[in-house]
């Protein structure tokens, strides 16, 4: 640090330059699975997280266990906080919508449990489908019927 940069922090008129400022959070929608059963379920779920600081929205979807939290908080305290206002099993959302994955019916992908119209979301759907190489797909369609100019020995 030089003479220059240390007289400017005596004589700066911000009231202290050392002051490390806080990252403003960003508005955020948080989707939570719970199992929700009753009136009183769903009253509780929603008052865990309607005092929160930052909290701007809460709904709550009985029928597909979901609670939907908007406003400017962290996932994984909103996560918390409920688990441990309502002592039930809380995870992230793990669904989306069927038309968004590529493949809604493979191994790993399609859920039994998830509510109408949703997959569960999977990180690499590579591994879940074999595909085929380029030289197989230049056999496969030099022997078609709908190649006008595939081989006619057939």
């Amino acid at each position: 640090m030089g003479a220059l940069d240390h007289l400017s922090n005596i004589f700066d008129c911000r009231g202290g330059s050392n002051r490390k400022y806080k990252k403003r959070k960003q508005l955020q929608t948080v989707e939570i699975k719970v199992k929700i059963d009753c009136d009183g379920c769903e009253r509780k779920v929603r008052k865990s997280v309607e005092g929160m600081k930052g909290v701007t929205s809460v709904t709550v979807e009985r029928k597909h266990h979901k609670l939907t939290v908007v406003g400017y908080v962290e996932p994984h305290k909103v996560l918390s906080r409920v688990a441990h206002r309502t002592g039930k099993k809380v995870e992230l959302w793990p669904y989306v919508p069927y038309d968004i994955v590529a493949h809604p019916y493979a191994q790993g992908v399609y859920d039994k449990k998830a509510p109408a119209g949703y997959v569960r979301y999977v990180e690499d759907p590579h591994n879940q489908l074999a595909r085929a190489s380029s030289t197989e797909v230049r056999y496969t369609t030099a022997f078609s019927d709908e190649n006008p100019a595939a081989c006619s020995i057939m």
